[in-house]
């Protein structure tokens, strides 16, 4: 099977691109990553000279890119990893999330339809169904109702792709997923933020009360539920993916204080951002009853073996924070 992968420079995408080398010996893959700020090819180290793998320097908005890689290397299936993700960064400028997460779909989608392309997987979110209440999950059934610009831009681009299966008849399927965590995530998400900071001392933001709830998924499974969908996913459907581990972001970053043995007295409340939805929480039982994945970390296994990881790989993660990251953290929580 060869696949065009985009995005897979980033967290999930590269954590994705190991994960299907590893498991399928028959698949090829391309990888087509602008490399933004959170493309690293750094974490792509241990697949660099496999020659299932190729990497391709691109924009998923730029149609003659992704034609040529299309053509050149007989692609049959596009999984479309490539986004904007941080909310934060959506709410100071929502532009590129459009561009990207909209725009940059829609053009993949027109060379999947072109091209009569096998299998077209759409990396979502959950976030684009909105906040919940104390009780209830999302399920595939609830109505989409994005509150970040982030967020709205992933619900537009789920759209078009569900018009296209419908219009079109393209072989296309959603999966919308919980928080991730795990290694090679960029340092501005929630819990490599906190390990960074933890380590050298500094004080933890937290954003309002620190009640805000997240259902947590280690990347590894959800790496695997993804390969599930490729593999059995029915075109047109969408697919939840979750832990099962839902956690108030104070619960979280106790315990990571924990595992690493700093006092909680790191603990910063900050201003909360603009619109943050209050609790996250999603029902993967259709992905399991009919794809049967079951995802294999435990919340407890999953969290300790990551701060382990991102302790033992300081100098990765202290090169990321040393150059523009700087100045967007300043912003975020400085003046909070």
């Amino acid at each position: 099977m060869n696949i065009l992968l985009t995005g897979g420079a980033g967290f999930i995408g590269s954590n994705l691109v190991m994960y299907l080398l590893d498991k399928h010996p028959d698949v090829h893959i391309v990888n087509l990553d602008k490399l933004t700020y959170a493309g690293n090819l750094e974490n792509l180290e241990l697949v660099k000279n496999n020659k299932r793998y190729h990497f391709e320097m691109g924009d998923i908005c730029d149609r003659g890119t992704g034609e040529g890689i299309l053509k050149k290397h007989r692609i049959e299936t596009i999984i479309n990893v490539a986004a904007e993700t941080h909310v934060d960064r959506s709410i100071v400028g929502s532009a590129e999330f459009v561009q990207t997460n909209v725009l940059g779909t829609h053009t993949l989608l027109e060379l999947a339809k072109e091209n009569k392309i096998a299998r077209f997987v759409q990396i979502s979110t959950d976030e684009v169904y909105g906040s919940l209440g104390p009780s209830g999950k999302f399920t595939e059934e609830t109505p989409l109702h994005p509150n970040s610009p982030y967020a709205a831009s992933k619900a537009s681009a789920d759209n078009f792709v569900l018009a296209y299966h419908h219009t079109y008849g393209l072989p296309a399927m959603i999966t919308r997923c919980s928080n991730n965590y795990g290694p090679y995530q960029f340092p501005e998400k929630l819990i490599p933020l906190m390990i960074a900071n933890a380590s050298g001392n500094k004080p933890l933001p937290v954003y309002g009360d620190g009640m805000n709830v997240r259902d947590w998924l280690h990347v590894s499974d959800h790496c695997s539920a993804i390969d599930a969908v490729l593999h059995r996913g029915r075109a047109g459907e969408v697919y939840n993916i979750g832990g099962d581990n839902e956690k108030t972001n104070l619960e979280l970053i106790k315990l990571l204080l924990k595992l690493m043995g700093k006092p909680e007295s790191l603990i910063s409340f900050v201003k909360d951002r603009p619109g943050h939805d209050r609790r996250y929480a999603i029902d993967s039982s259709k992905v399991q009853r009919e794809l049967g994945w079951r995802p294999s970390f435990t919340f407890e296994q999953g969290v300790k073996e990551t701060v382990e990881w991102y302790v033992r790989n300081k100098k990765w993660w202290e090169r990321i924070i040393s150059g523009e990251y700087k100045e967007y953290y300043r912003r975020m929580y400085t003046d909070r």
